[in-house]
């Protein structure tokens, strides 16, 4: 998070130097308070106000006779007109009047949609178009184009300036403009008005006046150079939307980051020493350096979410954000927002634009757990971020690139997913780069004793209470068991243990009876039908209550959604 803010307070800075930098005078204005709320040094100058008298004044202060042009001029960029220029006449503080000519576009600040004005002085400009009148008054070295040209195209007069115009509109002999403006000065000799326009000469950009005076029969042209204005207004646009962007992605972390401490882990860090679990912890560790794309796989509670924090925290990465999604606990209809996010209205209830998971991560990692849940629509989605780095929000057509690395996790046999049709072959090659297996707290016997003694000593602190010793034959029964539901009802039980226990000594009633568990070994020969069981059983214990701090989800230490969609696949109903 601190880089994150220190990143905005840089483009924060750059912001403000660009504005204060400008030849011309900013004023962002509120459209919907007609109020200014930022201003530079440059308008301070031109209308004769502190800085900090400008800020917070009407705009009517200023334009007290063109507010309905200004109201209009205004209305139309918040519609989409990329850029509005019109002249004003500003009143200043002095109450003398300056004449100017105030480019409006439309900004994003602080949330919400602004308008930018700059306002350049014209003074000079209206004198040098009184002048031009008189040729003889006028220099003719003046670094601006300056031409007269007859109601019928012909150049009567152009100063060395106007040089770039008259190439880039590719006179004739620099003596007559081609057809097309030929017949642009006609139409504006015969309307008798003046009308400006932005022209683009090779790397400069000209801001023209096309002025006709009838009783000589010719149209003056003055030009400005605006190049500088042109970069000057790109360049604010760009980093008022760079503030924007990284003020709702640091938002967005922020929202997570509060929702990720609600989350209690398993544990605090990776216990245990057996050689099933060194062989996985070692695979985290050639991995983590680089960016491939990695797949944990193993059984419910044996911490693949663990592994992948190793990962994320022994790479490059760390200093962003570890972001993780549970593919089996968000609807179906919600997932697709959840990882690409949307745009508001994009759907009934979308009230908000919501920046999706997978560009909160950008820079760092995305966990996908329970990835073999995925629809095979998402499928098709998910396959095109780890391809190209794109995707598009609900609601947008617009591409987004995000640079994330994938970590997902599983419990299911993808191979055997791929077979029945629920899962795609080729996502499935592309996330099982490198596969790392998480093995079940049977394969890790000699961790028992361990982790028995770390989450003895953390629910003995909540507790109050002071236990010293475990029996060996409760020590027997924990190595004998065979925890379908791996480290995750370990806890669970040394919980209700520690609870139970009176004296110093670790005492579990007859939860884990070796004959119970052998007979069920032997009769139950798939992984799915020991789960099912094993809820089954927790259920009845409960009463078939599923949510609450007395409920099965509780006790197997799951989300009661999570519950709810195992009971579902597992076709756990209770029976009348």
């Amino acid at each position: 998070m601190d880089i994150a803010e220190e990143t905005i307070r840089e483009s924060e800075k750059r912001f403000r130097d660009i504005f204060n930098a400008v030849n011309d005078g900013i004023l962002i204005i509120d459209p919907g308070e007609y109020r200014i709320v930022e201003t530079n040094q440059k308008a301070s100058d031109l209308l004769g106000y502190d800085e900090e008298e400008l800020v917070g004044l009407l705009i009517e202060k200023i334009h007290p006779e063109e507010m309905v042009q200004l109201k209009r001029t205004l209305d139309e960029v918040l519609r989409g007109q990329p850029v509005q220029t019109d002249e004003f006449s500003c009143l200043r503080k002095d109450k003398h009047r300056l004449p100017a000519e105030i480019s409006f576009s439309a900004v994003r600040l602080n949330d919400k949609t602004c308008v930018m004005a700059m306002v350049r002085d014209i003074t000079e400009r209206n004198r040098a178009g009184e002048e031009i009148k008189s040729l003889a008054k006028f220099p003719a070295e003046n670094p601006n184009p300056i031409m007269r040209i007859s109601k019928d195209g012909e150049i009567i007069y152009s100063n060395e300036g106007s040089s770039p115009l008259r190439k880039t509109w590719k006179c004739k002999d620099d003596c007559f403009l081609p057809d097309e403006l030929r017949d642009q000065i006609s139409h504006i000799f015969k309307s008798g008005t003046s009308e400006e326009v932005e022209v683009n000469c090779d790397e400069q950009v000209f801001s023209i006046l096309f002025s006709p005076i009838a009783d000589a029969g010719y149209v003056n042209v003055y030009a400005s150079d605006i190049t500088e204005r042109k970069h000057a207004e790109e360049a604010l646009r760009k980093a008022l939307n760079e503030i924007e962007q990284l003020k709702n992605r640091l938002q967005a972390e922020n929202i997570y980051l509060q929702e990720e401490i609600k989350i209690q882990h398993n544990f605090e860090e990776i216990i245990g020493a057996g050689a099933a679990l060194k062989k996985s912890l070692r695979k985290v560790e050639q991995v983590a350096s680089t960016d491939s794309t990695v797949l944990i796989l193993g059984e419910t509670g044996t911490g693949k979410e663990l592994l992948a924090r190793a990962v994320h925290n022994l790479s490059d990465r760390r200093d962003r954000p570890l972001v993780k999604v549970n593919c089996a606990a968000l609807p179906a209809n919600l997932i697709e927002s959840e990882l690409f996010g949307h745009e508001k209205g994009a759907f009934t209830g979308a009230v908000a634009r919501k920046i999706g998971r997978f560009e909160l991560a950008d820079g760092g990692t995305i966990f996908l757990d329970e990835i073999g849940d995925l629809s095979l629509e998402l499928q098709s989605k998910l396959l095109r971020v780890l391809q190209e780095g794109e995707f598009e929000r609900v609601g947008n057509p617009q591409t987004t690139k995000v640079d994330v690395r994938i970590i997902s996790a599983t419990n299911r046999d993808l191979e055997k997913a791929i077979e029945d049709g629920s899962f795609r072959e080729d996502l499935y090659y592309r996330l099982n780069v490198f596969p790392i297996q998480s093995p079940p707290l049977r394969e890790r016997k000699e961790d028992i004793p361990i982790l028995a003694r770390h989450f003895i000593k953390k629910f003995a602190i909540r507790t109050g209470k002071k236990i010293e010793t475990v029996p060996q034959k409760v020590m027997d029964a924990l190595q004998g068991y065979h925890w379908p539901g791996n480290v995750r009802e370990l806890e669970n039980i040394i919980e209700r243990a520690v609870i139970i226990s009176t004296g110093k000594q670790l005492r579990i009633e007859d939860w884990l009876s070796k004959t119970v568990i052998s007979s069920k070994v032997s009769r139950i020969t798939t992984l799915a039908e020991l789960e099912r069981e094993h809820i089954l059983e927790v259920l009845e214990l409960t009463r078939w209550r599923v949510s609450g701090e007395s409920g099965a989800a509780k006790v197997l230490g799951l989300k009661s959604t999570t519950l709810e969609a195992r009971m579902k696949k597992l076709s756990i109903q209770r029976k009348a």
